[in-house]
């Protein structure tokens, strides 16, 4: 195997765990900050293997790598040794229990949304059960604007990522995905089309006028909007390189799209719905004060699995 993100190529011959090895080696003098799971899940890849599949084979020492597993991978290594996205490699990047397509075009979903997306679940959940306390059905299908159907938005949707982890985890729900990037909301529409989920609506629409129809009607918005300040570019190759600029800037102090988020949502939620919104770590004291200059009310802050602050919820208190 040959593999170079320069000069000086780097051979190797062998078994499995040696060409593991010299992946590992080859990613470490990159700068790749995980070199041992990115050479494991691109042999993975390869290979046709789960992560405990190819550590068994390693241990066992009886995997031979073919000449085209072995092509295959040293034009992967030199991909990744240029820091493009191991998902970008992989074509797919995992979510909760999803496994999303992405690539080029579109923001790459990381572990922090989670928390985003179990918020939201967790107040549809309890959405659902409020309605079925007061004799209502949260699932029927009446008019537009009624409140009984339990509606969701994901704003600034990218990959779909928060909108299908509800639509899939909380049965009945009905979701609108909203993005503005044409390239993103072509991964978006992939991404719906694979889950087979029929209860997820996509919208290639600007946030601040999206789905005026729902107006007053919608238990939860949801977003990860872009919240970096435009005077720091972030150090990470994979991010300052692949990731869209759309989807990572919000303007000089970060929040341009969150002011826009607040007013939409403040408009899509029926009294008592809720927002969440991702941000910066240190930006919840900022995301708080123009919340609360917004009408918006318990405004709370949670953390990632970091301990950072991480995302903010907040709670309409009256009709906008």
């Amino acid at each position: 195997m040959n593999v170079s993100s320069g000069p000086g190529p780097v051979s190797g011959a062998g078994g499995l765990r040696a060409l593991r090895d010299l992946m590992v080696a080859r990613f470490v003098s990159a700068g790749v900050p995980t070199p041992v799971v990115d050479a494991e899940l691109l042999l993975c890849y390869v290979l046709g293997l789960t992560r405990g599949q190819l550590q068994v084979q390693i241990a066992l020492g009886d995997r031979r790598v073919d000449a085209p597993e072995r092509t295959a991978l040293a034009a992967l290594v030199q991909r990744r040794c240029r820091r493009e996205p191991l998902q970008h490699l992989t074509g797919r990047a995992p979510f909760r229990a999803l496994e999303l397509a992405v690539g080029p075009g579109v923001f790459i979903p990381r572990p922090e949304t989670e928390l985003v997306a179990q918020l939201a679940i967790d107040d549809l959940r309890a959405a659902r059960v409020a309605a079925a306390a007061t004799g209502l059905d949260p699932f029927a299908v009446t008019e537009p604007g009624a409140l009984t159907r339990l509606r969701a938005v994901d704003l600034c949707s990218g990959s779909g990522a928060i909108a299908l982890a509800m639509a899939t985890e909380v049965p009945g729900v009905r979701v609108w995905a909203v993005e503005k990037s044409p390239e993103a909301y072509a991964w978006l529409t992939r991404n719906v089309a694979e889950s087979g989920v029929t209860t997820l609506i996509p919208v290639l629409s600007d946030l601040g006028t999206a789905v005026p129809e729902l107006d007053g009607t919608v238990a939860v918005v949801a977003s990860n909007p872009p919240y970096v300040p435009i005077g720091m570019v972030p150090r990470e190759p994979e991010v300052q390189l692949f990731d869209p600029e759309l989807a990572l800037y919000g303007g000089d102090d970060g929040l341009d799209v969150v002011r826009a988020l607040s007013l939409r949502a403040g408009a899509l939620l029926r009294p008592g719905g809720t927002l969440i919104i991702e941000h910066g770590e240190y930006q919840s004291a900022s995301v708080a004060a123009l919340l609360s200059a917004d009408g918006w009310g318990e405004i709370s802050h949670h953390h990632d699995l970091t301990g950072r602050e991480r995302v903010t919820r907040t709670v309409k208190l009256s009709v906008a």
